[in-house]
């Protein structure tokens, strides 16, 4: 199997957890899946793809920019001339490797390949993580043997033609993510179970909006709950001070960290709330281990995509959703008081949220990898 998607972690991470589940289901009949990741040089695919154990081979690439700034509209012409030698490097290597089946997770990086398949007549699937489908998806759509989406409101963003072709798996979560333990979580920072646990995140780089929205309540709300904040390496400075000024009876209800590594699971299975942003991963492991959540939009995803997996949980009852006028710190303090004095509404959130998740996200990809490998 070619695997190719990249970029971000929304892209790569789904793919990773694909290829370990693919791995485990064939090892039970002491198979092993033959792998080539492709992508590009110097990447976080790249990366992954070595530490799991993937042969990886680099293709260059091109972007479409939908910005109108000049050095934007510069590296379109540039790009322009990268895509077709890229589909020569793709065309090159599914000739030469004869893949049973093609699988991609997104990125631009995903073009050549998936045009490569459709060349050769490679059953090729596709998998989007967002509610609505990314450029390169949408173009792909139209020649993949399948489509695997994460949501059922993604059927309508899916070409007319396609829709037969799709089927709803869910995004994969990284198995260790379901497998975390409360007492874990609570005894590697010395939380008190008696005491509600707020875990905030911005994402493994952080999110300013997010640490300075808390930094203004956290005397206001740690009366209250006990927090485990990770802010990202940028603002892990002025998050301390802010941790040491912080009034003598309440600063050991406060732990930040830059970044939190393997305690996540453990600390994710502990927390009462989480606040975090609200990117496909995220909500696919939140919405899948049924956690009440407060999401905060990064302004900036690409086509809001963001904002849209927000309000729709939002509006099923599934999380709170603070952006735009209210991500404030006031409407946080509000917020994070009013969900930890109701404990009904917390226990009815997160069971909206666990109703909108698909833990079985990666075994449902698997098996659509090998029927259509199956059908060749």
């Amino acid at each position: 199997m070619i695997v190719t998607g990249g970029g971000t972690g929304g892209h790569t991470y789904p793919a990773l957890t694909t290829i370990t589940t693919l791995r485990a289901r064939l090892a039970e009949t002491g198979a092993e899946p033959e792998l080539l990741w492709v992508g590009v040089r110097d990447s976080l695919e790249a990366k992954i793809a070595a530490r799991a154990g993937v042969p990886f081979k680099a293709i260059v690439t091109g972007k479409l920019r939908r910005s109108t700034n000049p050095r934007d509209l510069l590296r379109n012409v540039v790009d322009a001339f990268r895509i077709p030698l890229g589909v020569l490097q793709a065309v090159a290597i599914a000739g030469r490797t004869k893949p049973a089946v093609v699988l991609s997770t997104g990125g631009y990086v995903s073009v050549p390949i998936g045009l490569a398949a459709r060349l050769f007549g490679v059953p090729y699937l596709l998998h989007e993580q967002t509610l609505s489908l990314g450029l390169a998806n949408r173009i792909l759509a139209r020649v993949a043997t399948r489509v695997l989406l994460s949501h059922e409101s993604s059927l309508a963003h899916v070409p007319a033609r396609s829709r037969e072709r799709s089927v709803v798996t869910g995004n994969p979560i990284r198995p260790e993510i379901l497998a975390g333990d409360r007492a874990n979580g609570l005894a590697a920072f010395g939380l008190d179970p008696a005491v509600p646990f707020v875990l905030v995140t911005g994402g493994a780089a952080g999110a300013r909006q997010i640490n300075q929205m808390l930094t203004a309540v956290l005397p206001d709300v740690l009366p209250h709950c006990q927090i485990v904040h990770q802010c990202g390496s940028l603002d892990i400075a002025e998050m301390r001070q802010v941790a040491a000024g912080l009034p003598p009876g309440l600063a050991h209800r406060y732990r930040v960290l830059d970044f939190i590594h393997d305690e996540l699971p453990d600390l994710l299975a502990a927390a009462d709330i989480v606040i975090a942003r609200s990117g496909a991963g995220t909500v696919a492991e939140l919405t899948a281990l049924g956690k009440t959540c407060v999401l905060v939009p990064y302004p900036y995803s690409a086509g809001g995509e963001q904002r849209v997996a927000a309000r729709t949980l939002a509006a099923q009852g599934a999380a709170v959703m603070l952006d735009g006028a209210e991500a404030t710190p006031e409407q946080l303090r509000h917020t994070i008081r009013a969900l930890l004095a109701d404990p009904a509404r917390r226990a009815a959130m997160a069971h909206a949220a666990a109703g909108y998740g698909r833990p079985d996200a990666a075994d449902r990809v698997v098996a659509e990898i090998l029927a259509v490998a199956a059908r060749r």
